[in-house]
């Protein structure tokens, strides 16, 4: 009796389970799972790639912006700190962008009707190692990103130089602009120069004409960086850069716009719904558009009824003559009448803050590369006779670029409804033809580098870089941490250092990187292009 239930059950087990076999992958698959994605849709959201750490980072280091605050959390570059929490922002790219866009590559490798997607993807990874070089000197870079595709042997990936890495992004932005194909693939999805961009194209032709101006921009941008440590490979990859054409118009800029509900800034958001009254408008940066009565300073800078609602001053005062910003280095405890400051107001400071209502409001738009930055390092080119043109070609790109910017501001009024006018054609006339703004072959260098660091407010990734790469504008150091005085050091800040994980999770190839580097791994050593 036994053995006749083991028979059946025994039969039944093979009848239902056959069974199951028979049809297991497809029962056991979902008929609404996505198992196939457009690398086209992948790219798109790289392009939102972050452009530095915040306020409190790079816009800090380059004396635009501060926290006076030292209350643990809050202590930052206005101290001249290396705190972890404000330096990972762009390591935190490997896992985002850089793994994208390499995992973009391995999906595309070797196909033939995607070239364009191609070298859009190489195009933008160049410029997002760009902005890590810049950060840190040596990272990974050969061997980054590929963990998912080639496995554990890419886990752990070694520290590349940075100068062989540069070397790598100019073959690599020259191969893929010259790979760009007008009768090839149009990525509808590309939110620069797609279907869905504030300037939309419709044509694979119009798109790579786009793509070609912002790859050379880029290269121009990637060979100025050389001005300091080889004049002469700078020079000639400047040429390239400009022969090959590049922006030439507002039109070609990279930007991203938002919403304001469903996508937003997400650095402008943090300003505002993280203490305001933490943060102010720098006094050097706020002296300079003082000075010279700069139209833009309304977009950028403004003083509110009470600095810790500035959302709730519908109203808030932005003539630039009635601006202050705080000074640089100075602890909040110290912000006294009587030590001879502004002192307090409402619940912060009486002291300038961010423009919550055009440049720092989340619906602003984000701009990476730009026709006005463009300009100005074609303005230093031609000063240093590097392009064609000479002074008078020096004075046409100086204005032009200081026109472009005033303009591009249009585009945050739209976006944010704001009330405030556009600059006119009468102020920026008046801007330029004032001494020390109009253009002077003897202070050629100063001038455009300064309004450089104007332009690219916001964009604090590529004010910093220029700032170390050209020694201007002439800022005075902040000298409250005088550790940045050693080992070599001259008092600004110059690199940031590793993030503290890598310690642990990389920590073999890490060390190696810092015993390059000279063993210390600090806010003083230089990146290879920035020489002393």
């Amino acid at each position: 009796m036994k053995t006749l239930r083991l028979i059946i059950c025994l039969s039944a087990f093979l009848l239902v389970f056959g069974g199951c076999d028979q049809d297991f992958v497809e029962i056991n698959t979902d008929p609404f799972a996505i198992n196939t994605i457009d690398p086209g849709l992948l790219f798109a959201g790289t392009q939102r790639t972050t452009l530095g750490n915040g306020w409190e980072s790079e816009t800090t280091i380059v004396q635009q912006f501060v926290n006076p605050y030292n209350l643990g959390a809050t202590l930052a570059f206005n101290f001249n700190a290396d705190i972890d929490l404000f330096q990972t922002a762009s390591w935190g790219q490997y896992t985002g962008a850089v793994k994208t866009l390499t995992h973009i590559l391995y999906l595309l490798e070797g196909t033939t009707d995607k070239v364009n997607l191609q070298s859009i993807t190489r195009i933008w990874k160049a410029q997002v190692f760009m902005n890590i070089v810049d950060h840190y000197g040596d990272v990974p870079y050969f061997n980054a990103g590929l963990a998912y595709i080639k496995g554990e042997e890419s886990f752990f990936p070694a520290y590349d130089d940075d100068e062989k890495i540069y070397d790598d992004l100019y073959k690599e932005l020259k191969d893929a602009i010259a790979k760009l194909n007008p009768g090839g693939d149009y990525v509808s999805a590309d939110l620069f120069y797609g279907a869905k961009a504030y300037y939309p194209k419709t044509t694979a032709t119009a798109q790579v004409a786009q793509w070609k101006k912002l790859g050379n921009s880029l290269l121009l941008r990637l060979g100025m960086r050389y001005s300091k440590f080889n004049p002469s490979k700078a020079a000639s990859i400047v040429a390239e850069a400009f022969n090959g054409g590049v922006m030439t118009a507002n039109t070609d800029n990279t930007f991203v716009v938002y919403d304001g509900t469903l996508f937003t800034n997400g650095v402008n958001g943090n300003l505002i719904n993280n203490n305001p009254r933490y943060y102010y408008a720098a006094e050097p940066f706020v002296n300079q558009l003082k000075s010279t009565n700069d139209p833009r300073g309304k977009y950028m800078i403004a003083s509110y009824a009470n600095p810790n609602d500035p959302l709730g001053d519908t109203n808030p005062n932005t003539k630039i003559a009635e601006q202050f910003g705080v000074p640089v280095g100075v602890l909040s405890d110290n912000l006294t009448v009587a030590k001879g400051y502004r002192g307090p107001k409402g619940g912060g400071f009486n002291y300038s803050q961010m423009n919550v209502r055009v440049a720092a409001s989340i619906s602003a738009p984000t701009f990476w590369v730009t026709y006005s930055q463009t300009a100005l390092l074609l303005a230093e080119a031609a000063h240093r006779g590097w392009i064609t043109g000479g002074a008078t070609a020096a004075k046409q790109y100086y204005e032009d670029g200081i026109k472009a910017d005033m303009d591009h501001y249009a585009l945050y009024i739209t976006a944010t409804k704001s009330t405030l006018p556009t600059v006119t054609t009468a102020e920026k006339d008046a801007y330029i033809a004032q001494p020390g703004v109009a253009f002077d072959a003897t202070k050629a260098l100063e001038q455009i580098n300064t309004q450089y660091w104007i332009t690219t407010f916001e964009n604090g990734t590529e004010s910093w870089a220029n700032f170390r790469r050209s020694g201007f504008p002439a800022l005075a150091r902040n000298a409250f941490n005088e550790d940045l005085k050693q080992n070599g050091g001259d008092g600004y800040v110059h690199r940031f250092s590793y993030p503290d994980a890598e310690l642990s999770r990389n920590k073999v190839n890490y060390n190696a990187a810092v015993a390059v580097i000279g063993g210390k791994d600090d806010l003083v050593t230089r990146v290879f292009w920035d020489k002393k």
